[in-house]
């Protein structure tokens, strides 16, 4: 072989390494990115239909988007409901609904979706999961429309990819908190 040959030989095989190490590179860098989760762009308020809670626990429960959005819904006399969406889908719901025939957390989240197997608190106020939660606020948390009745918080995430049980729970305790601070317990 000569050597000019040989030299051409040699160009070839360094532009085909080259070239694969190129192509595993990127396609490395490809996988790398989808690991990511999806930006969320949007901005939480820090009022969510009346009850003032920390944007950044909200956020934590909350799937990527661009927008985000609330709405307001009272199902019955004694629910109350704020509807989160992202991009137009619906992402999470923060609710208070007063309880009278059950007399824990725990029996009121048998009424909820994705609360079955939760973590109870030590003082059988919160049961969550990674998707939903249910809190129990204080004795004195009373109103005339319903003397004989509980008021309890639910929160619970639609079908959005979130299983977070140290965001629902920290969420959970802050907006049971932020209720019992409100007037609906007046």
């Amino acid at each position: 072989m000569s050597v000019r040959e040989s030299l051409r030989r040699h160009r070839f095989i360094g532009t085909a390494v080259s070239l694969s190490a190129a192509v595993a590179l990127a396609s490395t860098l490809a996988g790398c990115s989808g690991d990511e989760p999806p930006k969320k762009a949007y901005t939480v308020p820090p009022s969510l239909c009346g009850i003032t809670v920390d944007p950044a626990l909200v956020k934590a429960a909350l799937p990527g988007g661009d927008s985000l959005t609330t709405a307001t819904t009272k199902p019955n006399g004694g629910t109350v409901r704020c509807n989160l969406s992202v991009d137009g889908k619906e992402a999470l719901s923060l609710a208070q609904a007063w309880w009278g025939d059950r007399d824990s957390a725990a029996g009121v989240a048998q009424a909820y979706a994705n609360t079955d197997d939760g973590k109870l608190s030590d003082d059988l106020r919160f049961v969550h999961t990674g998707k939903a939660g249910v809190g129990q606020t204080i004795s004195s948390c009373k109103v005339s429309e319903h003397p004989e009745q509980d008021l309890y918080t639910v929160v619970e995430t639609r079908d959005t990819g979130v299983d977070d049980p140290d965001a629902i729970e920290k969420l959970l305790v802050a907006y049971t908190k932020a209720v019992e601070g409100s007037a609906a317990c007046r």
